[in-house]
């Protein structure tokens, strides 16, 4: 993450944006790369409505990061439309798009929407497969190379395995 953070904007803070489908742990990952529990995190879909921002510093590279509500693409309900467009301009502000994946649920159909989506966008996407708390559940991750993700990082943002 650090050689995208240090390209992207030269004299300014880069943003890394956190996106992903309700309930995968991006209010988790946000909170510990923050290391203070600013976002909420419940484990019921849609706590995470507005942008939540936060300046933080990681492995000496200073950045800001957004949390942003969980993306369903086909949802069309008034409070996921109003998410979806908290998430587009999350998107566009974005240095850095930081796509965080359910290991425990595996592949979801939403899953596939929203890579085809970040294919299109020409900003760097690190791709995470979160819920992976022991090293022995590294092999539920494999089945995410399907999606066409070459490269992708295990981790358990609740139990900071990988971080």
């Amino acid at each position: 993450m650090n050689e995208f953070i240090r390209q992207a904007r030269p004299g300014s803070k880069p943003l890394v944006a956190i996106i992903g489908r309700p309930n995968v742990g991006k209010s988790t990952l946000f909170n510990r790369l923050i290391r203070e529990r600013k976002s909420i995190v419940e484990d019921i879909p849609g706590v995470t409505r507005d942008r939540i921002y936060a300046d933080t510093e990681w492995d000496g590279v200073e950045f800001s990061l957004v949390d942003t509500g969980g993306f369903d693409p086909t949802d069309e309900e008034i409070y996921p439309s109003l998410i979806k467009n908290q998430i587009r301009i999350a998107l566009d502000e974005a240095d850095l798009i930081l796509f965080v994946l359910d290991g425990k649920e595996g592949v979801m159909p939403h899953d596939r929407d929203v890579v085809g989506m970040l294919r299109k966008v020409k900003k760097p996407v690190i791709y995470a497969v979160n819920k992976i708390d022991d090293p022995k559940h590294e092999t539920r991750a494999i089945e995410f190379h399907t999606l066409g993700i070459e490269e992708f990082i295990d981790i358990s943002a609740l139990q900071g395995r990988r971080i």
